[in-house]
């Protein structure tokens, strides 16, 4: 009996080796599997991650032009706030262009004021017109006080008077006075983080609409080649009244 047991040894000993490599093949075999879940699944987070990303940015940025140029709560809007007409302005108060179009129209806005809504949004080009940025925050501080139009039509009638100074906010808190604003709150507004951001989000619509110089004019969300002179402007701002 002890003989037979001694000569089953080794066919057993073999046996669980063989159940041994076997048990270690199914575990790095599951292993493996796991490991490859596991990837797939940090790739599934990583794809949806970036869809909603781009779901996002796409839902949170108007993409339709009509969009970008409907009248906001924060635009300046002189005229007939709730007429189908409206002009949009993209304007810089350093730019001699935007200056020789102020009159031009200011006049279209004193004519046809019941008749159209006129909406002026800040495009300081800043690379060219050192003050841009500076006038525009200007305006806006103003307009803080309630005296937006009156800063904006004075910054464009005193133009070559602080285009090129070297401190041009001398100047505009001279017209600031001259309105009855408060100075200490119009320089405190001037540099207030809500005014830069103002200014900086009208800008950054007037990129989105592919603003390239000043002024650049939207007639009921179509970009304007600009008129030629105030007969030109009126004819266009007439033909869509009738429209």
């Amino acid at each position: 009996m002890d003989e037979q047991n001694q000569q089953a040894s080794p066919k057993e000993s073999i046996e669980s080796r063989r159940q041994e490599k076997l048990a270690m093949q199914i575990r790095r075999e599951r292993m493996k599997r796991v490991k490859r879940v596991a990837i797939w699944l940090l790739v599934a987070v990583f794809i949806g991650g970036v869809v909603w990303g781009l779901v996002k940015n796409t839902t949170s940025t108007p993409s339709e032009p009509s969009a970008l140029l409907s009248i906001s709560s924060s635009d300046w809007v002189k005229g007939n706030s709730e007429s189908k007409i409206v002009l949009v302005e993209y304007s810089d108060f350093q730019c001699p262009a935007c200056g020789v179009y102020h009159p031009v129209v200011k006049q279209l806005v004193e004519e046809f004021g019941s008749d159209i809504a006129f909406v002026y949004r800040q495009f300081p080009l800043r690379q060219i017109h050192p003050n841009a940025d500076l006038a525009a925050r200007a305006a806006e501080a103003a307009g803080v006080q309630g005296k937006f139009w009156e800063m904006h039509d004075l910054l464009f009638e005193n133009q070559k008077e602080w285009s090129n100074q070297k401190n041009a906010i001398d100047n505009f808190v001279k017209y600031a006075e001259s309105l009855g604003l408060e100075s200490g709150q119009f320089k405190s507004d001037v540099d207030s983080k809500e005014v830069k951001q103002k200014v900086n989000e009208d800008y950054n619509g007037g990129v989105l609409l592919k603003v390239s110089g000043t002024p650049t004019f939207f007639l009921n969300g179509k970009k304007l080649q600009n008129p030629r002179n105030y007969g030109e402007f009126k004819s266009i701002i007439e033909q869509a009244i009738k429209q």
